[in-house]
């Protein structure tokens, strides 16, 4: 496709894509036994890695370079370790997808062939990150045009045309259609090549809705001149302070006229630039990047933390991987789970106990925290053990983490003194904490806290053998080397609010399962969230849910808890909801909590809001109006989305709320709705707003079509766009949702 190829002119040159171009045989490793020879090479999009059998037959497999997240090189990962011996590392490499994608492990025929890949494709990456809107509008044009384009002849006729309306989600009777073919047809040949396709496209997603507003601003109805600019900026988009400033860097950034840039005015496709780019989003740009005060003390964040990482599906049969723990620090987790167990030769294992899960060398664990922990996020990685391990295998624990992490691991106090508080995530940056059991009075015989080994079933169903198998269990020895490990999460047993009030030190944390936790939150709200301005508590998954579902984070947070656990494997609204608050504060796993949860002085009750100090309800109103390119949910031939939008408020239980637009009947390409949605907010410093997409469906569960979360307080008002993710929080460009964002006061 000429107009996009043009772009890829300058990689001609480039050895390293000019062999993908070309092609190379490498193996495809799925295990030690499943070894198979494939043909790979690059598309000429630059975008697309086409790869075969070797074997006859046409059937062949195609993924973007957009879904790759990263190239490993070596052996780095399960699979490739477990050939080490067959192949050597130069010739082995691994692509890593967005998402839960499972990796592609390969291995070249030449050290040089490994490379050419590895360089090649951290190229187009590199130059994916780095594309403008209007090349990224460009890239999703050729992608269309690619999926539509059947006899790959560079052309398109109205046939494939058509085809290509029911791919993009399109329900669009023949006659308009082909009013709008003919109309892009400048050639009069029958089908639309190179630029032809690019005005059809641009009809076919002309934007009214934004026109309407451009329009409502412009002076002459052409252009926005700087003085019309401003204008929207402070009417619309509510900009106070160097609005001429901020007009005339949106002009030069995204007006692709120069001729207007010389006006110092913008054309409505700078607008609509404007209004799909991160300035023009949803999410207040300002609250990306870090911006919070990170010298308060651990326990006054919001902590991002996962439930037995190792895990990458369910409870009781899943399998247990180092590439759990990669997954979860790569996404910012900043607590991650191990659980620790005698294994063979000496060697403690990690896996869930009593269970069929696979096992993994502990080792190999904290191999990969030394190597990924710092990499999304130089802020503390705490290592929460559940420790089932003998003495002698705990030795071998205390052994690796010292060797292996070297200076990471943090052994002893800050600065050698006696702490009189908790350090700070500054403080601790590029540290690696143990949270775990210390040794008390008697050096052998070490009190172990049991509360994440006596699952909810025993709570609730067998209180009385529970009592009994913790008194069993509570003296279990202890290994003093790796007692020395824990220096400022160590693992104490929860009494009452009361006993730990008096007796507590503020280097104890304390472990609650879900349902404990609520009910602390019901019967003790003010009680819970002033425990934790003085110390950590970690919230885990209830033992009944074997199958890795989540429970809501948003309950735990209301109440100050600082270590939420959940079972990262598993999407969701849950996840959405971790997602969403650790979006902000340059997703480096650490929010800080608002100040009236941080502050010892003053009572907050998450079940009665109104009577904490500084109470300022606010009124949040959302106009829905359009929705772009959403995704299609049923592969189904011919299947068009019926879309509707909910809107929902997370928070505190006055604040939880959905609303929902009405639907529209089969069209997911451009549905209009103009539907205002209202809400209250009692405490916005804790509210997250969830917007999902749904394919309305009478007679079923409505299809999930995408969604994005984001903390109420990073909101920007005014006309904006929502990108939504998929629904394990990836991006799905182009779909996205126009809104317009009111939040006034109420009292």
């Amino acid at each position: 496709l000429a107009f996009y190829i043009r772009g890829c002119l300058r990689y001609t040159s480039d050895d390293d894509l000019k062999s993908m171009f070309v092609g190379t045989v490498m193996r495809k490793i799925k295990s030690r036994t499943w070894k198979k020879q494939r043909y790979f090479r690059l598309q000429e999009d630059c975008m697309t890695i086409w790869y075969k059998s070797k074997k006859a037959g046409n059937s062949h497999s195609t993924f973007s370079v957009g879904d790759v997240e990263a190239v490993r090189e070596g052996h780095q990962s399960e699979v490739l370790l477990s050939i080490a011996d067959e192949f050597p590392p130069d010739r082995c490499f691994t692509l890593v997808f967005r998402g839960r994608r499972g990796n592609l492990d390969l291995v070249a025929e030449s050290a040089g062939e490994a490379q050419s890949w590895i360089k090649g494709i951290r190229k187009l990456i590199d130059n994916l990150e780095n594309m403008g809107q209007r090349e990224k509008l460009d890239q999703w044009i050729c992608d269309w045009f690619k999926k539509a384009d059947k006899n790959r002849d560079g052309q398109m006729n109205f046939k494939e045309v058509r085809n290509l309306l029911k791919m993009m989600n399109v329900d669009m009777n023949e006659h308009h259609a082909l009013r709008l073919f003919t109309m892009a047809d400048k050639s009069q040949s029958g089908t639309l090549e190179d630029d032809e396709f690019v005005l059809f496209y641009k009809m076919l997603t002309q934007r009214e809705d934004v026109l309407r507003v451009f329009q409502e601003y412009s002076s002459d109805g052409q252009k926005l001149t700087l003085q019309d600019l401003k204008d929207f900026l402070r009417e619309e988009q509510l900009h106070e302070d160097g609005v001429q400033q901020y007009a005339l860097k949106l002009i030069e950034r995204y007006e692709p006229s120069d001729t207007a840039k010389m006006l110092q005015a913008m054309t409505f496709d700078g607008f609509l630039m404007y209004l799909s780019s991160s300035e023009g989003s949803i999410f207040n740009p300002n609250m990306v990047d870090l911006y919070q005060d990170m010298t308060q003390p651990l326990c006054h964040y919001f902590i991002s933390s996962s439930h037995n990482t190792y895990l990458l599906e369910d409870q009781i049969r899943g399998h247990s991987s180092v590439e759990g723990y990669i997954r979860a620090l790569k996404r910012g987790c900043r607590c991650v789970e191990v659980d620790c167990w005698d294994g063979p030769n000496g060697e403690p294992i990690v896996y869930h106990g009593h269970t069929f899960t696979s096992k993994i060398f502990f080792k190999d664990v904290v191999t990969v925290l030394g190597n990924y922990a710092f990499k999304a996020s130089q802020y503390p990685v705490i290592l929460s053990i559940e420790n089932h391990c003998s003495v002698e295998q705990q030795k071998v624990m205390a052994q690796h983490l010292t060797q292996i992490l070297g200076d990471k691991l943090l052994k002893s106090p800050l600065d050698g003194k006696i702490p009189i508080g908790l350090p700070s995530p500054e403080d601790l940056k590029g540290k690696i904490l143990l949270k775990g059991k210390k040794i008390v009075d008697d050096p052998l015989m070490g009190e172990v806290s049991d509360e994440e080994d006596t699952a909810e079933i025993d709570d609730d169903h067998h209180r009385n053998d529970s009592i009994r198998h913790r008194v069993k269990k509570s003296k279990q020895r202890l290994s003093k080397e790796l007692s020395d490990c824990v220096v400022y999460c160590k693992s104490v047993h929860f009494s009452s609010f009361k006993h730990s009030q008096i007796h507590s030190k503020f280097y104890e944390i304390s472990s609650f399962t879900e349902s404990k936790a609520r009910k602390h939150i019901r019967e003790a709200g003010s009680e819970f969230v002033l425990h934790n301005a003085r110390q950590l508590s970690r919230v885990y998954p209830s033992g009944l849910r074997t199958d890795s579902s989540n429970f809501n984070p948003q309950d735990m947070w209301n109440a100050g808890c600082q270590i939420v656990a959940l079972n990262f494997q598993t999407a969701g609204v849950e996840m959405d909801l971790n997602d969403g608050l650790f979006s902000q504060n340059g997703h480096c796993g650490y929010i800080l909590k608002p100040t009236f949860m941080r502050n010892t002085d003053e009572r907050f009750d998450p079940e009665n809001p109104q009577n904490r100090d500084g109470y300022k309800p606010l009124s949040l109103s959302v106009q829905v109006i359009s929705g772009q390119q959403l995704p299609k949910v049923n592969i189904k031939e011919g299947s068009i989305i019926d879309p509707l939008v909910r809107v929902e408020i997370h928070g505190v239980p006055l604040d939880q709320a959905k609303q929902e637009t009405r639907y529209i009947d089969n069209n997911g390409f451009n549905p209009v709705w103009h539907d205002t949605l209202q809400f209250t907010i009692h405490v916005p410093e804790l509210a997250l707003v969830r917007f999902v997409v749904e394919d309305y469906d009478k007679t079923s569960k409505n299809d999930f079509v995408g969604q994005f979360t984001l903390p109420f307080i990073c909101i920007q008002p005014g006309y904006r766009h929502i990108h939504l993710l998929s629904k394990d929080g990836t991006s799905i460009p182009p779909s996205s949702l126009f809104v317009h964002v009111r939040i006034t006061k109420l009292m």
